[in-house]
């Protein structure tokens, strides 16, 4: 997957915005306030740290050589995956939507309540 399909993905997400709080070198995505993916965009080939059940983590490092514990994360939670062509772009994308889907079942109702809002408005992008 390219950095702009990427890109586009991640944006699509309800909720989702980028931020840069670690330095130009990694672009966050955040779903209201929380991490969801984390992209090194200047690498090549691009990786991205994704979070995962921790069961589900091994896995997926077992199944893919391209999928390793967290760079700087949360080993147990997190993985990061290399864009190398060796992942599918459909299984990504699942890697991706468990992430979001992770973040936000931890957020508080009020929280999650904003986003079914803007979900129902088709609002992708965080309300002021």
């Amino acid at each position: 997957m390219d950095y702009e399909t990427l890109c586009a993905y991640l944006d699509g997400k309800v909720g989702a915005r980028r931020d840069m709080p670690f330095g130009a070198d990694t672009l966050v995505f955040k779903v209201l306030h929380r991490m969801f993916a984390l992209v090194a965009w200047q690498a090549s080939p691009l990786s991205i740290s994704l979070k995962a059940d921790p069961v589900d983590a091994v896995i997926l490092r077992n199944l893919f050589d391209a999928v390793r514990p967290g760079y700087h994360l949360n080993k147990k939670h997190w993985n990061t995956v290399t864009l190398d062509g060796s992942v599918l772009d459909t299984e990504l994308m699942k890697m991706i939507d468990e992430s979001y889907t992770l973040v936000v079942q931890r957020m508080t109702r009020a929280d999650q309540a904003k986003l079914k809002k803007m979900e129902r408005l088709g609002d992708d992008k965080e309300a002021g």
